[in-house]
């Protein structure tokens, strides 16, 4: 393009990186620990008052979706979950229970293919929000970041050693990553960096 007689040149606008890894059978059975955010990490779901969490209305409502996981998906279990101020941390079992063969994507006996991870953090971020912005009298107001974090669990030490971060999430809020006021690295979190697996947010979602 020119502007007053100079040309200038214009850069193609940035790819995302693959975000997901990009061979894996997302749908696979498996362990997967997910991490979702809040929109801007903006302080929805309560607050932390020594140590423990205080859920609010919106907390409980991220709660009751999560709780509510396996009724929409029977081949999908939960394990160690916790709501946090601007996030949540949860377990996601990917069974292979139900399964069919009709499908190139198994089935999960009630004709719906086997959901990848994505689908169902995609369901549950979709119900919550939707359910909280009535409440507010907000429809479509944003209320989850775009995507997810997502770690897949090998072994069953990395399991103990997630779970327990998990329950003890609460007191170590002053060094969680997800905290703005956060003055220090939690030692967990560059476990998981080491550790491989840990991806960026997936922009679809």
């Amino acid at each position: 393009m020119t502007y007053e007689g100079r040309r200038t040149r214009v850069s193609p606008p940035k790819r995302r990186r693959p975000l997901r890894l990009s061979k894996y059978d997302y749908s696979q059975p498996g362990e997967y620990f997910v991490t979702i955010c809040t929109k801007d990490r903006e302080g929805r779901f309560g607050e932390i008052v020594d140590g423990d969490m205080r859920m609010n209305d919106f907390g409980g409502i991220a709660q009751s979706r999560w709780n509510d996981l396996p009724n929409h998906y029977p081949n999908v279990k939960l394990d160690a979950f916790v709501v946090m101020p601007n996030h949540v941390h949860g377990i996601i079992v990917l069974t292979d229970e139900s399964v069919g063969a009709r499908s190139r994507r198994p089935n999960t006996g009630a004709g719906k293919p086997r959901p990848y991870l994505g689908n169902v953090v995609a369901y549950l971020k979709y119900q919550s929000a939707k359910r909280i912005n009535a409440i507010r009298g907000t429809p479509g107001v944003p209320i989850w970041q775009r995507g997810y974090y997502d770690h897949i669990i090998r072994d069953q030490r990395s399991l103990e050693r997630i779970r327990e971060y998990i329950v003890t999430n609460p007191c170590r809020w002053k060094s969680d990553k997800e905290n703005p006021a956060s003055t220090s690295k939690d030692e967990f979190d560059l476990w998981v960096s080491s550790a491989g697996g840990d991806n960026t947010p997936e922009g679809a979602l």
